[in-house]
């Protein structure tokens, strides 16, 4: 009988996708990657759809057959040995390396994200102004900190791509409007392109403001749902929760868990503003740094 993978599906479903995107840049049907390998097809399928863990070394044949750089294979051979994890705490610095962002493919991949925010605006919402002012409080070195800012402003263009751009839904708790950063210009622009994005078709964007009281989002903190398209017959992968913390990035996705972030997240919506008015807020404070 096949091993049932257990605990979180991210590592997997994460590897495979990074392992199909190689084989298809070194002009490899599956097939022929199979054979390669010494594999079945089937084989190769379980391993690029998420459906089982792999060992390290496997993962190391793979990318020498692909062609993967030595950076790219250090990563998912780290990835390969979280896939039969029971759970999964994903520690930057641990066994995988930091420059090596796991989110950055569960963002691209998204057909929708539901985004909650206690005290900073979130990445894909942000100008560079605020990104390097956020990015420089963390890191010293000056030229990693400008390659952090570019890749953040890079991300962004998921929001404006003309094929299947995901549909982001933002709640911002007010303290992210009223704690400046960067001082009163940066702060300014930030507010001004937020409200400039939030008449995108794809972006709807919600503050909740302080008169709202008690909700769920003061229980759960910061966090996002992440929900994936279907493709043909295949299944959907499984939605995604993901918290960023200061030593780690936490994602869960068993049904029970994703319910409850649901719940959260609709408690939230409904305790904001409307779009309308977060939108008047937003122009309105902005207006008041210049």
């Amino acid at each position: 009988m096949a091993e049932r993978p257990t605990g979180s599906t991210v590592p997997r479903r994460q590897l495979g996708r990074y392992l199909r995107e190689l084989r298809n840049q070194a002009r490899l049907t599956a097939k022929a990657a199979a054979k390669a390998l010494e594999w079945s097809d089937a084989k190769l399928w379980r391993i690029e759809t998420g459906q089982t863990s792999l060992r390290s070394l496997d993962a190391e044949a793979m990318c020498r057959i692909y062609g993967a750089s030595p950076d790219m294979t250090e990563a998912l051979m780290g990835l390969a040995k979280e896939t039969k994890a029971r759970g999964w705490w994903h520690s930057y610095g641990d066994v995988i390396p930091e420059r090596f962002d796991i989110f950055i493919g569960l963002e691209e991949a998204a057909s929708r994200i539901d985004w909650y925010e206690t005290d900073l605006v979130p990445g894909l919402l942000q100008t560079e102004a605020y990104a390097r002012e956020i990015i420089s409080a963390a890191h010293e070195d000056e030229e990693e900190v400008e390659q952090r800012v570019q890749l953040r402003i890079a991300r962004q263009g998921l929001l404006t791509r003309t094929t299947e751009p995901p549909t982001l839904r933002v709640a911002l708790n007010e303290a992210v409007l009223r704690h400046s950063v960067g001082g009163s210009a940066v702060m300014g622009g930030q507010l001004q392109h937020m409200a400039e994005l939030s008449t995108l078709a794809n972006v709807k964007l919600r503050v909740i403001p302080f008169s709202a009281g008690l909700h769920q989002g003061v229980l759960s903190g910061q966090f996002g749902v992440l929900r994936f398209p279907a493709y043909g017959e295949r299944e959907p992968e499984p939605p995604t929760v993901y918290a960023d913390g200061y030593t780690g990035d936490l994602y869960l996705d068993k049904p029970a868990e994703v319910a409850r972030y649901d719940a959260a997240f609709a408690n939230i919506w409904e305790s904001a503003l409307t779009e309308e008015a977060s939108r008047r807020l937003l122009v309105e404070m902005a207006g008041s740094h210049e």
